[in-house]
């Protein structure tokens, strides 16, 4: 299971707080189950026989049984919230690193909005499963089997309640699993969606007015939001359906143990503090069951998300890095397409094929075509976005899978037709193509780029250019 896998490799770090989780729940769940025979004593030993030196002396036991339950409950649930949340800090981490490392190719397979939804919504359900399991993996087992093993202790004749009401509690659980797992995997496919359509909505933003798509899109968007909110009020009615079926369960069970063990009790067959704590054994295995149903019911999602997660760690990048990178002699700046040909996975055509060409050191070559003829493809085979499927790319006269990322990241440029500008100012967006540029190059640059006057005229003193807000500026104009 991949959720297990990845619990499995991503708690050994914190291996000493869930040692600590697994110490403190044990505590607190014995204690738990002592309050109520401590309970009964007082009844049977303390009550009913008018002795209150022993009422206050157990019940000075019961205060201190509770302050201790209270104290290790608490600094469980802290270790267990401690360990939860670097497990997921480490999955996004680690999300994050192989995602960095995905080519063009890589990021078109898996989609830009799947990849944000599998770093943080994704992440953070195995997060709140996580907390859950910590809370409830000593605590619920320990509450089931030393809840029965007390209550047999108590009195046998009753015993079958128990194992009427449980059987019921877990086969209703069962039933609203099998609903939930198809319903998860379709909330997680259709958050992806929602979160593409807004992607698209606000990096277009600008596209949108000019052609006035508004309704279009908030139509579409609409449209993204019904899918989820369909999938979630499905949801949601299973969850309302649970706790009144458990409620049910448990108010019965009391009942029964009311009319049946009153009437042990009126035969002398057992005592009213004997019936007492056998009542609240019965719902604290009642309760163990319902907390191990709402853990229950949140594994079919982060299943789902476990394996979404599991296919971005294990998918190998498409473009790696050379086992012995080759570094060119010296800088020249040629380069050459030798036979390229290049087809996109799935198309059945090339984009690009049989293209040889070189450019000279100084020498301007300019790449004419229709939309969608190849030209953002074949410039984005220099830089290694792409792999050819045919031919070889080479940058003074080294293939570009010879070369190592960095040494391709100095030779290369590249202005893609989307702006793409950083905090700062304009001069520190213009120096991330040479950062030793001088002031006169950069307003050269500017001279070049027709935006000369209009950076001219929000100058500062000396050149220098306001902050962020005139890098928007700039790009819009």
């Amino acid at each position: 299971m991949h959720l297990l896998r990845l619990l499995r490799a991503y708690s050994r770090p914190y291996a000493g707080l869930l040692t600590a989780v697994l110490v403190l729940q044990a505590v607190s769940a014995l204690a738990t189950l002592y309050l109520p025979s401590l309970n009964a004593d007082i009844i049977d030993k303390g009550v009913s026989r008018g002795d209150v030196g022993y009422i206050w002396s157990t019940g000075g036991v019961m205060v201190a049984v509770a302050f201790a339950q209270v104290i290790t409950a608490v600094a469980a649930t802290w270790c267990a919230a401690r360990a939860a949340m670097g497990i997921g800090r480490d999955l996004r981490r680690d999300i994050y690193a192989r995602v960095d490392r995905f080519s063009a190719q890589d990021m078109g397979e898996f989609g830009v909005p799947t990849l944000i939804t599998r770093g943080t919504n994704d992440v953070q359900q195995i997060q709140m499963v996580t907390v859950m399991a910590l809370s409830f993996m000593v605590t619920m087992p320990v509450m089931c089997i030393g809840g029965i093993v007390m209550a047999l202790r108590e009195d046998v004749g009753l015993s079958w309640l128990m194992w009427v009401s449980v059987p019921v509690v877990l086969i209703v659980v069962g039933i609203m699993i099998a609903q939930l797992v198809p319903l998860f995997r379709s909330m997680q496919d259709r958050v992806d969606a929602i979160s593409g359509v807004m992607r698209e909505q606000i990096t277009g933003i600008r596209v949108i007015r000019a052609f006035v798509r508004e309704r279009h899109e908030t139509a579409r968007f609409d449209r993204a939001n019904s899918a989820v909110a369909f999938v979630s009020e499905r949801v949601g009615r299973v969850f309302v359906l649970m706790g009144p079926v458990i409620m049910m369960v448990m108010h019965g069970a009391t009942a029964a143990v009311l009319w049946f063990g009153g009437h042990r009790v009126d035969a002398g067959q057992m005592e009213v503090g004997s019936l007492t704590a056998f009542m609240q054994y019965l719902l604290q295995i009642l309760v163990a069951v319902m907390m191990g149903s709402f853990m229950a019911m949140m594994l079919p999602r982060a299943i789902v998300c476990a394996g979404r997660i599991g296919t971005v760690l294990r998918h190998e990048p498409s473009i790696e890095a050379p086992a012995a990178p080759v570094t060119p002699d010296r800088l020249r700046g040629e380069l050459e397409f030798r036979n390229v040909s290049f087809t996109y996975p799935g198309a059945e055509k090339p984009v690009l094929q049989d293209i040889s060409f070189t450019v000279h050191p100084g020498q301007t070559t300019a790449v004419i075509g229709a939309t969608g003829s190849g030209k953002s493809t074949l410039i984005n085979l220099i830089p290694r976005l792409y792999v050819p499927t045919a031919g070889e790319v080479l940058l003074d006269g080294v293939p570009v899978t010879q070369l190592d990322r960095a040494e391709i990241v100095d030779r290369v440029g590249l202005v893609p037709q989307k702006a793409f500008l950083f905090s700062g100012t304009v001069a520190s967006n213009l120096r991330f193509g040479r950062q030793d540029a001088t002031d006169a190059e950069l307003w050269e640059a500017l001279r070049i780029a027709q935006a000369a006057d209009f950076v001219a005229g929000r100058t500062t003193g000396e050149g220098e250019q306001e902050a962020t807000g005139l890098a928007s500026s700039v790009a819009q104009g």
